[in-house]
């Protein structure tokens, strides 16, 4: 069974839910570690002031019996605090409109405008709705916390397989954090992971961070908004996930794919992406050496990770290491200049409570839609319905590479005969 999640609910309604079908029994799930990562949502500096309302926690209702997997579809629900005060507003049944609460909570909600960047327009049009806020309830970025529930259950599951992932900033508005303070390829990731947890911003570097924050600070004073970089790293994944045999079974086309799913993904990058297409080939591609001794149980090594862990569809072994270019939020105080609905007279964009920034919170749902589709594909190439049976493939195959290792060793020893004298 391939892994797959879909999610409902709006942003001011009574609820998200989310339905992750397809995950193994035997998994062991800590539901601490699922509230750590959607706190963890919640947080970084230039979110507003919904945050303070909200206190997301998931609820498992199916799928999980005594704190482990059944490898029944999983049922996750968040409940949304602020829906008290948009019951007439987010009502699943019929309204008397004319009642004046109901009245009053209609006209003080009511959206008029269109927001350029968001979803507002083309949703409208698309669905024949005759209210701007059927499209910015289910469009709305709330919708994550489903998705970092999601992808918490995911992690557990790679942390079980031996994979481990962690997520940053590196970049906001103009401010970047500099290689020669992070070296994405070679820095230890518990070592990062713990430089980023204390950083209001997610950022590994204190300095970056802190002009960071002041950047953010500025840009709410104008009454406009940031966006900026997010970068996931990930260790352990065993070569050959994902596939070149389809152009759906690409490793690097599902990860873009579900990255630029999020709200506000203008663009993804593995490896060093962009600035390959300048580059000549000498200096992009990895050169391989052999791994005399068969460290790390391959027997290949390589002293450079431009391509950031995949090649031709498939993890090749080394560090994943993916980028999403996140655009500034479209909601903003001193709104651009927009049209009236269902005028479409001349007008300025509607304004709602919103961030100013939220980068920082994009690293965990970058992070948890990566953990995901890297969950997937581990499923996927060393399927079984119950962790311990995933596990022992797993473990073969990675003996089988070890073996590859020794053989490879024994061959230059002369205990083998080598591949050429065996043609």
């Amino acid at each position: 069974m391939t892994l797959r999640f879909l999610t409902a609910g709006e942003s001011h309604g009574q609820s998200l839910v989310a339905i992750l079908d397809g995950m193994p029994a035997g998994l062991v799930i800590d539901t601490q570690e699922i509230s750590s990562q959607m706190q963890a949502r919640q947080q970084g500096f230039g979110r507003g002031a919904r945050q303070k309302i909200e206190a997301d926690v998931a609820e498992i209702l199916s799928g999980v019996r005594h704190g482990i997997t059944t490898g029944a579809p999983i049922t996750l629900v968040v409940k949304n605090r602020d829906f008290e005060n948009w019951q007439h507003v987010m009502s699943t049944s019929a309204v008397d409109e004319t009642a004046a609460p109901v009245q009053e909570q209609l006209v003080k909600k009511n959206i008029a405008k269109f927001r350029p960047g968001h979803a507002d327009l083309a949703g409208t049009i698309k669905f024949h709705h005759s209210d701007i806020r059927n499209v910015l309830e289910r469009a709305s970025a709330r919708e994550t916390a489903a998705r970092v529930a999601v992808g918490a259950v995911c992690q557990q599951l790679l942390s079980a397989c031996g994979v481990k992932i962690v997520s940053h900033v590196i970049s906001l508005g103009p401010l970047s954090v500099s290689a020669e303070r992070l070296d994405s390829d070679l820095i230890d990731l518990d070592q990062l992971a713990s430089r980023v947890d204390v950083s209001e911003m997610f950022c590994a570097d204190e300095a970056t961070s802190e002009a960071m924050k002041a950047h953010v600070k500025s840009a709410w004073q104008e009454g406009d908004s940031v966006g900026g970089v997010v970068e996931v790293l990930v260790d352990g994944l065993p070569v050959g996930l994902g596939s070149y045999t389809q152009w759906d079974s690409r490793l690097d086309g599902q990860l873009a794919q579900a990255v630029m799913s999020v709200q506000a993904m203008k663009a993804v990058e593995i490896g060093d992406g962009v600035q390959s297409a300048s580059q000549p080939g000498s200096k992009v591609h990895d050169a391989l050496y052999p791994n005399e001794g068969g460290a790390c149980g391959l027997p290949f090594r390589r002293i450079t990770n431009h391509a950031g862990g995949i090649e031709g569809g498939m993890s090749n072994g080394a560090r994943l290491r993916l980028r999403a270019y996140m655009k500034p939020i479209p909601t903003m105080r001193k709104g651009l200049p927009s049209v009236s609905f269902p005028e479409f007279a001349a007008d300025t964009a509607h304004y709602e409570r919103a961030d100013v920034c939220a980068v920082p919170a994009a690293a965990m749902v970058v992070k948890a839609m990566t953990a995901f589709v890297l969950a997937r594909a581990i499923l996927e190439k060393f399927g079984g319905d119950a962790l311990d049976a995933i596990q022992d493939s797993l473990q073969e195959y990675r003996s089988y590479c070890a073996g590859l290792a020794k053989q490879d060793a024994a061959a230059v020893a002369g205990e083998l005969p080598s591949q050429m004298e065996l043609e």
